[in-house]
Order: C-alpha cells, then sequence, then structure tokens
C-alpha cells in the first residue's frame, strides 16, 4: 500500500539490527526468537522514543518553536530523549516529572539535568492532569516570548505513532534481505503508541505478523483501550485505507508483577540470565518484564517450536543505573 510519511528529521541510527537469540531459544525449549534492537537507535538517544521524536522534531521546528514539553516519571526515557534531542537542535525543554525533587540525580534523570532541562515535578496525583499542566507551562512561556510545543506521555498520538509504522518498512526490508518470515511480533506496552504503530505498519505494509504486546503497567484492557484511541485517531487524522478489527490489538496480562517500575527477585534473575546467556541487556521498567513475560508463555505452549517470534528491545538501559547490586547480587 502506497503511503507518505509526514515530515521526519533522522535523528535515530537506522536501520537497527536484527539478532538471532538462539541460545536463548535453546534455554527456553521454544520457538527461534528473533531481536529487533532498537535499543541501539543511538547513544545517549538509545531507545524506541527517538523513531517518534524524529517526526515531533521536524513539527516543532516547522512551527516555528524553540521548546519542547512533555511528561513522564522521575526516570522516564521518553523524557530523557526528548531533553537530549532539544539540546541536539539548539531547543530548549521543559520537563514535567512524576516524583520529588532533591535526591541526587541518576540515570536518565542525570542526563535531563546534564543536557540543561528545566524539570517541574509534580506529585502522583498531580500528574494525572500532566497534560493541562504542560499546556500551562507552554502558556507562561508565550508570555515570555517563547513558542513551545506539547509532546504527549511517550510520544503516543497520531504523530508518534508514525515513527513504528516506519519501523515496520524497514523491519519488511531487512526480514527480505535475510529471506525470513516472522509469526509474532512481541513489544513491552507503556504508553501505548509503539504498539500502535506496529499494528498499523503490519496492515499497511502487509507484514502478516502477528503484533502483541505485554503490559508493563496498569492493566491490559487500560491499555487496548489506549491503543484503540491512538489508531481511531491516526487513521481518520492520515485518511489511510486500512481496517482495524476487534482481534487486532492483543495485550498478555499477568507481567506487571510488583507494580510499573518495580521488580521481583524472578525478574531480576532473569535479566542477569539472559545477560549471561546472550549478552544482551534488558532492563527493569520495559523489556525485563515483557520478554520475562514472553519467557513464561513460551514455557507454556503458547508458540510451536517451529515457529519464529521476534521481539522488539525498546532500551530502556538507564533504568538499570537506579538500581541497587544487591538486587542481583543480594
Amino acid at each position: 500500500m502506497a503511503f507518505s510519511f509526514p515530515p521526519h528529521i533522522p535523528l535515530a541510527q537506522l536501520p537497527t539490527p536484527i539478532e538471532a537469540l538462539d541460545r536463548l531459544s535453546q534455554k527456553l525449549s521454544g520457538p527461534r526468537l528473533l531481536v529487533k534492537r532498537d535499543d541501539l537507535s543511538g547513544t545517549p538517544l538509545s531507545g524506541n522514543k527517538i523513531r517518534k521524536l524524529e517526526f515531533f522534531a521536524k513539527a516543532a521546528l516547522d512551527a516555528g518553536c524553540d521548546t519542547l514539553i512533555t511528561c513522564g516519571g522521575i526516570q522516564s526515557n521518553h523524557a530523557r530523549a526528548t531533553a537530549i534531542v532539544a539540546a541536539k537542535l539548539g531547543l530548549s525543554s521543559c520537563l514535567v516529572l512524576r516524583g520529588e525533587a532533591g535526591a541526587p540525580p541518576e540515570a536518565n534523570l542525570l542526563l535531563d539535568e546534564l543536557v540543561g532541562a528545566n524539570i517541574e515535578y509534580v506529585s502522583h496525583k498531580q500528574y494525572f492532569q500532566a497534560l493541562d499542566i504542560m499546556h500551562k507551562k507552554a502558556q507562561e512561556l508565550a508570555g515570555k516570548g517563547h513558542k513551545a510545543y506539547v509532546i504527549p506521555e511517550g510520544g503516543s498520538s497520531t504523530l508518534g505513532c508514525m515513527g513504528y509504522i516506519k519501523a515496520v518498512k524497514e523491519l519488511k526490508a531487512q526480514l527480505k534481505a535475510m529471506g525470513r518470515q516472522v509469526d509474532y511480533i512481541i513489544t513491552p506496552v507503556g504508553s501505548g503508541g509503539t504498539l500502535a504503530g506496529l499494528i498499523l505498519g503490519a496492515k499497511l505494509f502487509g507484514l502478516k505478523s502477528r503484533v502483541i504486546g505485554i503490559n508493563v503497567s496498569s492493566t491490559a484492557g487500560h491499555h487496548a483501550k489506549r491503543v484503540r484511541h491512538i489508531l481511531a485517531d491516526t487513521i481518520r487524522q492520515f485518511s489511510l485505507n486500512v481496517k482495524i478489527e476487534p482481534g487486532d490489538i492483543e495485550i498478555i496480562d499477568g507481567y506487571l508483577g510488583l507494580g510499573y517500575a518495580k521488580s521481583r527477585a524472578d525478574e531480576i534473575e532473569f535479566i542477569r540470565q539472559v545477560a549471561r546467556t546472550e549478552g544482551l541487556i534488558l532492563d527493569p521498567v520495559y523489556t525485563g518484564k515483557a520478554m520475562y513475560g514472553l519467557a513464561d508463555q513460551i514455557k507454556r505452549g503458547r508458540f510451536e517450536p517451529e515457529q519464529t517470534v521476534l521481539f522488539i528491545h525498546t532500551g530502556g538501559i538507564f533504568g538499570l543505573f537506579t538500581r541497587q547490586l544487591d538486587e542481583f547480587w543480594g
């Protein structure tokens, strides 16, 4: 299907490689496992968020904006990537972060401060109004002669969706060159934009793989509703000739564990074992939980040994640097 992407700025290091996880597959006695290394989309800009920011940054520059505003948790990968993109393009950034000020900055937060982001900390209760807070900040900046561009949480919107529609086009070309087919694509689900883009991309570019998410926060039902809205809005805004069926959105629940960004001992142990088996570094917030869920589904017989499953590594390595060593060697 012919499709023209909105303008974007090439910020990510693309295409990201696809690697086989043969030893992990053998260890799990499961299907052939591949991983799409979107954690290698850059160094400080690593992860899935940079694909979305290519479109947001271009829209902001075209609108004459001098500031990017976004939100997230205190260790938000998306907020970190936004702040670094802003600095790279000579823009200012303002981050509305859920958490408390005062602790020594580390990991993503350290990078936020390093590149000069202006940070406003809000409570968990206040964060429910994050979008309103961001628009208020934009109005305040306008009163001082600035023009701000507001990016939603996780970059999950119709424009952000373009990042992973484009990623599917990239993936399909790679698989063709490799002479491989993929039965399933598995991705962590946080704010929903990556899953929505993968679903739409598969339809637009005729990729026959079944796209499945594993939620790392809230519930599968909550995320399915959010993804459905992103899909509907994107189809409408860009006049896409595709139809989303109720069964197209599949999110496997049950692997949230202790909650968002909280780890159980068996999840930490799994991250360690994957690192030692494949040299693949997962993070405890997103990819660690999702890959743990995938491994458990394999053990439960969800996939056939002759099938091929591709995991989207969405990055997040800086999340490891908030953890104490005794979590891994306690």
